[in-house]
């Protein structure tokens, strides 16, 4: 047995494992998660738990009431937070910290910065944070939609050993095992690529918003980062046990071998993109993309309403997806420029102090 060697790991439990008969919080399943947490800091794993489960914990108190309401969704979270932070609180004889977080505070650079140093503050004084998204005030627009790839950012974002996402099931099978029989599990991942998605069916859980294929997306956001991320069954109380004797308990996808550095991985993961800038097919690229690549008379259409310092894609007319960039300037701006046949204009933009993209983050697309 192999005493598995991290230094800070994430865990991410589900909301059918916090409330899992939507009636308020139950400790049925929490108490192994909670023992596996105290037994990593025991032996000097920090630990981060990004948790659901605030809008089922909340759920009991708005009967006969239609619950698929967005409003309802967001009361739900805001009367099932605290219950859910309770109950945690009851587990742990040692002091925790609620982290709430919205989309736009992972994608914003500075406030990306932000949230991971308030983390690796409450870790360095040996503070569990517990993360949730921000359900009470997320919006379509601003909202990450599931914890799953949450969990991932903040792997990435608190540079984690280790990315460990607990399941109703023991992991990734070949097929649906509650409805095919001859499906198997598959233990060990070494590259997420499309036939690893097409084995990903829905969330088998009706308590839960995420499913086996937000799951793979988590896992290919912290792999390509460099962090092992396991799949689990947290219902079993010996997937915990397994996984703190070095065993893998369920589904290991293998970190990749050659990491993203952190700012592009931040680009390409975290961030979405306000728009495009539409160039032609012919439009190529050096395998190190530098900010002078573009210049106005590359850029063909602009879609979208951004201003200047947002993330946008760099598009070919086919479709093709080049780059994930940021722009030094608006999409008017830019639109103005690419209707223009006025070299002139032209020059006098590409003469600027600043080219068309922002030499600090560009990440190319695979």
């Amino acid at each position: 047995m192999n005493t598995p060697n991290w230094n800070r790991i994430v865990i991410k439990v589900g909301s059918a494992l916090i409330a899992p008969n939507r009636d308020g919080c139950s400790s049925q399943y929490l108490l192994s998660i909670a023992n596996f947490i105290v037994r990593c800091r025991m032996s000097g794993i920090q630990v981060v738990l990004v948790s659901s489960g605030s809008v089922a914990a909340g759920a009991h108190l708005f009967e006969q009431v239609n619950d698929s309401s967005i409003t309802i969704k967001k009361a739900m979270a805001s009367a099932g937070q605290q219950e859910m932070m309770a109950t945690w609180d009851r587990l742990f004889d040692f002091s925790t910290a609620q982290v709430l977080l919205t989309h736009a505070d992972l994608r914003n650079r500075d406030r990306y910065i932000s949230v991971r140093d308030t983390l690796d503050t409450l870790l360095e004084n040996d503070i569990l944070p517990v993360v949730n998204e921000n359900d009470t005030v997320t919006t379509d627009k601003l909202k990450v939609g599931d914890n799953d790839n949450l969990s991932a950012m903040v792997a990435t974002a608190t540079q984690a050993d280790a990315l460990i996402i607990c399941s109703d099931i023991d992991g990734l099978y070949t097929a649906n095992p509650h409805l095919d029989k001859s499906a198997r599990l598959i233990s060990d991942v070494i590259e997420i690529n499309s036939d690893i998605y097409a084995m990903a069916g829905g969330a088998t859980s009706d308590v839960g918003t995420g499913g086996m294929k937000t799951k793979i997306q988590a896992a290919e956001k912290a792999t390509s980062h460099g962090i092992q991320t396991f799949i689990v069954d947290g219902f079993n109380e010996q997937s915990f046990n397994q996984l703190l004797e070095g065993n893998n308990p369920g589904t290991l996808f293998h970190p990749h071998p050659d990491p993203m550095l952190e700012p592009m991985h931040w680009l390409r993961h975290t961030t979405l993109a306000q728009g495009e800038l539409v160039v032609a097919d012919e439009f190529s690229i050096d395998e190190d993309l530098t900010s002078d690549v573009l210049t106005s008379n590359d850029i063909i259409d602009v879609n979208g309403d951004f201003s200047a310092g947002d993330v946008v894609m760099l598009r070919k007319q086919n479709g093709e997806k080049v780059a994930k960039v940021t722009t030094n300037y608006s999409s008017c701006l830019l639109s103005f420029v690419a209707t223009q046949d006025d070299e002139q204009i032209n020059r006098t933009l590409d003469d600027t102090i600043d080219p068309i993209l922002s030499e600090k983050y560009i990440a190319k697309m695979e």
